[in-house]
């Protein structure tokens, strides 16, 4: 198989033969061409098969409402007691509907609301207690904003519950291989989904991770997943990737897929990226408090932008959100 990644460029001068990243103002005019078992090579972009140049290229639908042609931040709520960097600060619907708020005035476009911690070592929480944990919140956080909400987990049950109270999106780390039902459910619902690539489960996911090539491994496992939601009936102009920065990768796995993150554009989704406080942002920053890791967190986040990542999901919006507007004007 071969694979093509973009080699995302800026600026309105551009050379003859360019073309647009995702129906938006990137652009590029080389790729490279990546495969197992060949060495990697730069060609120009009009060398790309029609098909792969079409998903490259086509402009992305818009997402709960949210326009992907302009980068978008996505407020993390964590309702968790052990989430790895703000678990227990949200003990009541009404101290996480005052912060979701206050995300909201600060940048976020976008909500994404967690029961269950997905840290390194994490271990399940029972349905009902993640459905009492996120429905709350859901439903308070609807009743005094429009903004989309996303309900972050892998079970079907709860996430019916949230769809109920007026979550717009399910967002599961799970890639949906954890609970077979929840799937076919998005696709009843018609709402849009996000489907992330993750080695192992929380509670095992950091144990040695492997891979034989983390970029292509990673990629083959989000195109079979978007594949089988759309036989599903998900609508694939409804679907956004994650390559799951973190969820089974040691620091170089996931540098590795940072550096090439626009290869995923080849699936013709929107890319979602969370890598925000994340543990190699401390490591590389020599920072233990993953509540320092906002300056690393926002690095990673532009870098990203620059390669034409649509969504940041993030803890510091309002740090982040003015990044972004610098970067946009100066861009």
């Amino acid at each position: 198989m071969t694979y093509y990644r973009p080699l995302v460029r800026s600026g309105e001068a551009r050379p003859e033969g360019a073309l647009p990243l995702a129906g938006g103002a990137l652009w590029f005019s080389e790729v490279e061409v990546l495969a197992r078992n060949a060495p990697a090579r730069v060609v120009p972009a009009g060398l790309v098969p029609e098909e792969d140049r079409r998903r490259l290229t086509a402009r992305r639908a818009s997402i709960a409402g949210l326009d992907m042609s302009s980068p978008q931040i996505m407020g993390i709520l964590n309702v968790t007691p052990d989430s790895f960097s703000d678990g227990g600060k949200l003990d009541s619907a009404e101290t996480a509907c005052a912060t979701a708020l206050q995300m909201v005035a600060d940048g976020a476009s976008i909500l994404d609301v967690g029961g269950e911690s997905t840290r390194p070592g994490a271990e399940l929480v029972e349905e009902l207690e993640e459905i009492a944990r996120t429905a709350p919140a859901i439903a308070a956080l609807r009743a005094k904003t429009s903004v989309p909400i996303s309900i972050d987990t892998r079970k079907a049950a709860v996430a019916m519950e949230a769809l109920e109270v007026g979550a717009s999106l399910v967002n599961d780390v799970s890639g949906f291989t954890f609970d077979m039902a929840l799937a076919p459910l998005c696709a009843q619902a018609g709402v849009p989904v996000c489907v992330m690539h993750a080695q192992g489960d929380p509670a095992t996911m950091q144990k040695e991770p492997t891979y034989d090539n983390v970029l292509l491994d990673v990629y083959d496992f989000l195109s079979d997943q978007v594949d089988r939601l759309e036989a599903i009936g998900v609508v694939r102009e409804q679907i956004v990737v994650d390559p799951g920065i973190g969820f089974g990768k040691t620091l170089q796995h996931n540098l590795a897929l940072l550096k090439n993150i626009s290869l995923f554009h080849a699936l013709g989704c929107p890319i979602l990226l969370g890598a925000s406080r994340k543990r190699f942002i401390g490591t590389l920053a020599q920072t233990a408090d993953p509540t320092a890791r906002m300056p690393g967190s926002v690095a990673v986040g532009l870098a990203a932008l620059a390669q034409g990542v649509q969504i940041l999901r993030v803890h510091d919006v309002a740090e982040t959100a003015q990044a972004v507007r610098l970067w946009q004007a100066v861009r």
